[in-house]
């Protein structure tokens, strides 16, 4: 695991409106702190508790939970989080609950594995692995509008086949989506 911020988060964090940020399967927390650089309080999501204590710092709120025990439930309620930042993870039944916790103006930034990666090593079951479009259906099938999306072969931090989408609720203004240079 890598330290370095994605490329993909760092393009759109500023994209997110003022509050809340939920980075979800946070691992050691460097959206964590890209994000509480920006001026957001962070809620860090991950199921392993050590990974969760280099996740922590002013401004970031650590909670360990599992959300793919059996019986696991979305734990947050619907518009909480102006943004929800996802990379290398992915657990579908969770996906529209997750949506659901976005607020009205929210920005949903995600980056993962896709299929073909095998080629490229784990992960390699297709359960872990987004489907061609899969995160362009996720987005229209839940009234987000894509401000941007990719799916490809990455060469940083790895080689490896991503699907990558920075998608808006409804309120979000078009206006506010000022997309950085390439």
């Amino acid at each position: 695991m890598t330290d370095t911020i994605s490329s993909w988060v760092q393009r759109y964090a500023p994209l997110v409106p003022g509050g809340e940020v939920l980075d979800l399967a946070c691992g050691k927390g460097r959206h964590s702190r890209h994000m509480v650089s920006l001026g957001h309080a962070v809620l860090a999501l991950d199921g392993n508790p050590e990974v969760l204590l280099a996740a922590a710092g002013p401004g970031i709120t650590t909670t360990p939970i599992d959300l793919e025990e059996a019986g696991a439930v979305w734990p947050f309620g619907p518009d909480r989080f102006a943004g929800i930042v996802v990379t290398n993870y992915l657990h579908r039944p969770l996906l529209a609950d997750m949506l659901g916790s976005l607020a009205p103006n929210g920005v949903l930034i995600y980056e993962t594995f896709a299929d073909g990666n095998a080629q490229f090593g784990k992960p390699s079951n297709p359960d872990f692995l987004l489907q061609a479009g899969e995160l362009l259906a996720l987005a229209a099938e839940h009234g987000l509008r894509v401000v941007a999306f990719e799916d490809g072969v990455t060469q940083t931090p790895k080689q490896a086949m991503v699907q990558r989408i920075c998608a808006v609720k409804p309120e979000f203004p078009r206006s506010a989506a000022l997309l950085p240079p390439l």
